[in-house]
């Protein structure tokens, strides 16, 4: 797969870094963005569409912190007789785009299917507050998202193939070799809003199990440290803030200096790491929603 785009002057952009380096503002700025409440602005979506977006594009268009994460492109809001307000700038999304590649001719002659080449492209979005003459009735009135526990269980009732939730040891862990979450009793969590945290976080993990999704990090149980680990362990956590955002609660985090630098260190090391890293949580949390899994490429319609 490519890494690389071409905007229309033929300039060519390395999306990955473009995206990274999205996030390294952020996490300097003491921002973490998948910790980002979404119970009051909602989820980030399209406002033609009401496609929600997924992946690293949830990330980007989340950490910038509007009240409401309704967001137009420029070619959207043209069709309205909308304009985009003087000095906004907007934000990249991306998506996969596919396109045949060039064969040699087969000797026999017969016609091969064409073999399909995945170029990693991006279109610009604008939030709607950057946006000035949207005609009346577009923007929907902002509502809050109220939660409750209730809905947390109701995720873990609806996992499919859920592994078996133990209650015998005082810490949290996933054992993939028996495939089991152990869980500390919610009375030793400060509320139970930090238990189903903490319990989504372990749920995430599971989905690695080869009977899931077999998630390399998972099966090869990597070193503790390691990239692969820490990969891991990031994706685990991003699934726990998506679902924590569909179940509707929120819970307060509190991050030293020294958790964002170390993932600082990591993003810098490797362009290509949160974007994978969101990937595979926005997929963990796909199976644990029983959801069907899509791709960034049917979003490249709405550019």
């Amino acid at each position: 797969m490519e890494t690389n785009t071409q905007t229309p002057n033929n300039t060519r952009i390395d999306v990955y870094a473009l995206i990274t380096e999205r996030i390294i503002e952020q996490l300097e700025k003491g921002t973490v963005p998948w910790q980002r409440p979404w119970t009051e602005a909602g989820l980030p979506r399209n406002l033609f569409s009401k496609k929600y977006y997924r992946g690293i594009n949830l990330l980007l268009l989340s950490a910038l912190g509007y009240e409401q994460n309704l967001f137009i492109t420029f070619k959207q809001l043209k069709e309205i007789g909308g304009k985009v307000k003087q000095g906004e700038k907007g934000c990249p999304v991306v998506y996969w785009n596919y396109v045949d590649q060039k064969q040699d001719k087969p000797e026999d002659g017969e016609e091969q299917e064409p073999k399909k080449k995945a170029i990693l492209r991006y279109y610009t979005v604008f939030n709607v507050s950057q946006c000035e003459d949207i005609p009346d009735g577009y923007i929907p009135a902002a509502t809050k998202v109220i939660g409750s526990i209730q809905a947390c269980e109701d995720i873990i009732a609806g996992m499919p193939q859920c592994p078996s939730i133990r209650h015998k040891e005082q810490k949290a862990f996933y054992n993939p070799l028996m495939d089991y979450i152990n869980m500390p009793k919610k009375s030793s969590f400060g509320t139970a809003e930090s238990y189903y945290l903490t319990l989504f976080h372990e749920l995430v993990h599971s989905t690695g199990h080869h009977s899931r999704l077999a998630r390399k990090n998972i099966i090869e149980m990597s070193e503790f440290g390691g990239d692969a680990y820490s990969q891991e362990e990031l994706t685990a956590e991003i699934g726990a803030c998506y679902l924590q955002s569909y179940a509707g609660i929120t819970e307060e985090y509190e991050q030293s200096a020294a958790y964002i630098a170390g993932w600082l260190g990591k993003l810098k090391g490797d362009k290509r790491f949160i974007y994978i890293t969101a990937a595979q949580a926005q997929a963990a949390v796909d199976f644990i929603l029983n959801l069907k899994q899509e791709t960034e490429e049917e979003e490249q319609t709405e550019a």
